[in-house]
C-alpha cells in the first residue's frame, strides 16, 4: 500500500500575534485530523529592514500605511508562547512544526524546543547560511521550493548535503556541489529531506499550480515530494495526492474576515476538516499499484465473468463447433479464452443445453 499522506495544517501568522488564537488553532487542526500544525518563527529585526516593501497581496490585505517590518513585528511569538504552543500540541497529539526565518529562531526551535524536524519556507531556498546551519542541527527538513528553478533546488540540496555530511572542506559553491554528488551526501538527503512543490502567489491562479512538478521533483532528486498549496478551495490539494504528493501543506484560519496578510487565502475550520478527510480517502484509494483482483471484488469474479457452455445439447464424441459452443455466466467453468482450442475437439461426454463445458 502507498504510505499515508502527511497533512500539515499551516497556521502561519494567522494567529495575528495572539497566543490564545494560536492555541485555538491547534485545537482546530487536531480536531480536523491533521498530522502537523505549522507556525512561523522569526524576529522582525533579523529578517526585514525598516524600509523593506510589502508584497502586493500584503498591501492589499493590510494596507500600505504599515511597513513590512511593522507588520512582522506585530506577528511575532516569543519563546514563552512557543513553549505554550508546543505543550498544547503534545496534549492534543499533533506535531508542532515551525519555519525559522533567521539563525536565532532556528536555535530556538532546534535547541530550545528540540523539534525533530523543521520547515524551510520558499523564500529561504537560496538562503545558504540558514540552510547550512539547519542541516548542522541534524534535523529532518521539509524544503518548500516556491519561486525556485530545478537548479536552485539542486543547489539548496547541495548546501543541506554538505551540512549533514560535515566534511573537512570549507563551505562554498564547489563544496556544496561535491556534497550533493557524493554517495554520503545523497544518503543523508534521502534520510532527512522532503521537498514541497509550491507556487508563491497568494492566491495562486489555477494555471500556475503546476501539479506535474511534484513528479518532476521526485524524478530529479529521488526524494519524497509533496505540495504546499496557496490556491483557493480544497480540490487542488486533493488532486495533488493523485499526482504523487506524499505531504500536503495548506493555510487555515479561524475566520477569513480577520485582518492580516494570509487570512483570505486560507481555509476556515470546516473546510480544513473536509480537506483532511478527502486527502485521507484519496490516499487510501491509491493502493499499491498492483493490478490484481482486490478483496472486495473477488466474490464477484464467478458472477461477473462467463464460461464456455453448451449452446444446445451435445452428444458424447460430437465435435465442438461454433454452433454448439457459446459463452454465458457464471464464470465457474472453462474460460472463454479456451474457445478456439476446443473447436474441432470431440466432446468427452454428453452436455445438455447451458451445461458448463468440462474437459
Amino acid at each position: 500500500m502507498s504510505a499515508p499522506v502527511t497533512f500539515i495544517a499551516e497556521a502561519g501568522v494567522n494567529h495575528n500575534g495572539s497566543l490564545d488564537r494560536a492555541l485555538e488553532m491547534i485545537d482546530v487542526a487536531a480536531d480536523a485530523g491533521a498530522d502537523v500544525i505549522k507556525f512561523q518563527t522569526f524576529s522582525a529585526d533579523a529578517i526585514a529592514t525598516k524600509a523593506a516593501p510589502k508584497a502586493a497581496y500584503q498591501k492589499r490585505e493590510t494596507g500600505e500605511a504599515q511597513s513590512q517590518y511593522e507588520m512582522l513585528k506585530a506577528l511575532e511569538l516569543g519563546e514563552a508562547e512557543h513553549r505554550a504552543l508546543l505543550a498544547r500540541c503534545a496534549a492534543r497529539g499533533i506535531e508542532f512544526l515551525s519555519t525559522p526565518f533567521d539563525l536565532e529562531s532556528l536555535k530556538l526551535l532546534a535547541e530550545g524546543l528540540q523539534l525533530k524536524r523543521l520547515k524551510v519556507g520558499s523564500g529561504e531556498l537560496t538562503n545558504a547560511p540558514l540552510l547550512l546551519a539547519l542541516a548542522g542541527t541534524g534535523r529532518d527538513v521539509i524544503l518548500s521550493t516556491g519561486m525556485g528553478t530545478l537548479e536552485e533546488v539542486r543547489a539548496a540540496l547541495g548546501v543541506l548535503a554538505f551540512g549533514y555530511v560535515r566534511g573537512a572542506n570549507a563551505p562554498g559553491v564547489e563544496s556544496f556541489a561535491a556534497a550533493f554528488e557524493s554517495a554520503e551526501g545523497q544518503a543523508a538527503l534521502k534520510r532527512h529531506v522532503t521537498l514541497l512543490h509550491c507556487t508563491s502567489a497568494y492566491p495562486t491562479p489555477d494555471e500556475d499550480i503546476n501539479l506535474a512538478a511534484i513528479g518532476t521533483l521526485k524524478e530529479a532528486f529521488g526524494l519524497p515530494a509533496g505540495f504546499s498549496d496557496h490556491s483557493t478551495g480544497i480540490d487542488l490539494p486533493i488532486a495533488s495526492v493523485a499526482a504523487g504528493a506524499s505531504m500536503i501543506e495548506k493555510h487555515f484560519t479561524l475566520d477569513r474576515v480577520l485582518p492580516g496578510p494570509d487570512h483570505k487565502a486560507s481555509l476556515e475550520p470546516d473546510e480544513l476538516a473536509a480537506l483532511v478527510k478527502a486527502v485521507r480517502r484519496v490516499s487510501a484509494a491509491l493502493g499499491d499499484g498492483v493490478k490484481a483482483p482486490r478483496p472486495s471484488e473477488e466474490a464477484n469474479i464467478p458472477i461477473g465473468r462467463k464460461s464456455l457452455v453448451a449452446a444446445r445439447a451435445i452428444v458424447a464424441g460430437e465435435v465442438f463447433t461454433e454452433e454448439n459452443l457459446t459463452v454465458k455466466r457464471p464464470g465457474t467453468g472453462l474460460s472463454p479464452v479456451r474457445y478456439w482450442s476446443l473447436l474441432g475437439q470431440p466432446a468427452p461426454r454428453a452436455f445438455a443445453a447451458d451445461d458448463l463445458i468440462e474437459m
